[in-house]
């Protein structure tokens, strides 16, 4: 039997239904209980402060992180941060998840 070259491809699980923005794994990210977002007025930086661990984080991160304060979600927060960069949503998109899996790795993030 011979596939039907006219038929449509089968989706993926990782596609996304017709119409709905990919997560990238993310509901409503926000920081965990401990770990705090903040200015450094000394050394003129943003820090993410968690037990025991401090990183340093610049200025766009910093503005992304304060939108995960877990009543936004993913489509959410990329839109707010595109608006505000007037950047293509569909651009930073894979951007942004890329930071949040990062933070989510090292625990200072939950998806």
């Amino acid at each position: 039997m011979s596939a039907d070259p006219t038929a449509a491809p089968a989706s993926s699980p990782s596609e996304t239904q017709a119409g709905a923005a990919p997560t990238h794994g993310f509901t409503r990210p926000k920081l965990p209980r401990g770990v705090r977002l903040r200015y450094d007025e000394v050394r003129s930086t943003w820090m993410m402060l968690a037990p025991e661990r401090a990183f340093r984080i610049d200025e766009t991160a910093a503005e992304i992180l304060k939108l995960c304060d877990g009543s936004r979600d993913f489509a959410q927060i990329v839109g707010a941060v595109a608006e505000k960069y007037a950047e293509d949503p569909n651009t930073i998109a894979a951007d942004i998840a890329e930071m949040l899996k990062d933070l989510v790795a090292k625990r200072v993030l939950e998806p």
